[in-house]
């Protein structure tokens, strides 16, 4: 079979790859479409925490079945799927309190003991694997999983009033954040992001207001719209040195951020200001296999995150995919493949 490999930084080449053998608990998929991540480039620019060239790449799918196992019971040939890219090891406390994501002996995607999804065939076990109604589209399909790390940023809000929130970074994480707290009842929802064309589609999800912040006193424009409060809540979804700082400033007494961008470099950050209103700051990492169910449910109930898609290339363009992220050379929400 077919497979997108990064095997040096900023180099990806089509290799044959063994089709994969599958256990008795497993299925075996024929990819229909798989999705660049952010965290695909960072294994195509060589600073992924733990993908290392060569590696396959992805972890974003939705596919059909095309084998199954002696022992898989819920699946048959013919079902339109997606899979959930990640298995703990069930023992450890993480595994048991149902944070899977935290585990640290979990198994990925584009690793040595799994295969990314950019392939023509995967293999997942049926634990992992969730059913795609008929009528969604196999590209709605591969936003599975992003849709589950936008789920799982709104998880950690606790606070009860959705008046308003503020999305900072209308990324593909973003827009889908928005695309999520619409449905969950966030009234005026205001978002940002450099780029034009992400907040155009900003605005077409349905956020109150996009502000350039290069532009618009993000802070003060906001607080304006809130007489003088601030936003409920504010997800960081972007990683410029000033972010943390900005969501605090533009978010109430008694507010809550979620750091849902992977910022890996050290960023100044005014604590004062944390502590002076009363805000928490919360991170989030990935998806619970609950965060992950609920994001499979809304897509198979309808949700319209479609408009976040916009290029749907050959597996042989991933390298220009992968390009077209990395030096912004077009208006890219969502790049997916196909095989």
């Amino acid at each position: 079979m077919k497979a997108a490999v990064v095997t040096k930084p900023y180099q990806v080449e089509i290799e044959e790859r063994e089709i994969p053998e599958i256990g008795q608990e497993e299925v075996l998929i024929k990819v229909e479409r798989a999705g660049i991540c952010g965290s695909d480039l960072h294994l195509y620019k060589g600073t992924h925490a733990f993908r290392k060239p060569p590696a396959v790449l992805g972890h974003e799918i939705s596919g059909t079945v095309c084998r199954t196992g002696a022992k898989v019971t819920r699946f048959k040939v013919g079902d339109r799927v997606t899979v959930e890219p990640q298995v703990g090891c069930g023992n450890c406390e993480f595994c048991k309190s149902g944070h899977v994501n935290l585990c640290a002996g979990k198994r990925v995607p584009g690793t040595p003991s799994w295969t990314g999804t950019f392939v023509e065939y995967f293999n997942a076990p049926e634990q992992a694997v969730y059913k795609l109604n008929d009528q969604i589209s196999f590209e709605v399909g591969a936003l599975v999983e992003p849709l589950a790390v936008a789920v799982q940023a709104l998880d950690q809000i606790t606070g009860t009033s959705k008046n308003s929130m503020a999305i900072l970074g209308s990324g593909t994480i973003g827009l889908l954040v928005l695309a999520a707290a619409k449905h969950r009842g966030y009234q005026d929802i205001y978002c940002t992001d450099t780029a034009p064309f992400n907040r155009e589609l900003a605005l077409k999800l349905g956020a109150k207001a996009a502000y350039d912040p290069l532009e618009t006193d993000v802070a003060e424009q906001i607080k304006k719209e809130t007489n003088g409060k601030g936003v409920d809540a504010c997800v960081i979804a972007a990683g410029a040195p000033n972010i943390v700082d900005q969501a605090s400033a533009v978010t109430k007494k008694l507010g809550e951020v979620v750091l849902v961008s992977m910022i890996t470099k050290e960023i100044p950050v005014y604590t004062y200001s944390f502590v002076f209103n009363e805000q928490k700051l919360l991170g989030t990492m990935t998806y619970t296999t609950e965060a992950f169910e609920e994001a499979a449910r809304l897509i198979n109930e309808g949700l319209d995150v479609g408009a976040v898609i916009t290029h749907d290339l050959p597996l042989e363009e991933t390298g220009r995919g992968l390009e077209i992220l990395d030096k912004k050379t077009e208006n890219a929400g969502k790049i997916l493949v196909h095989l």
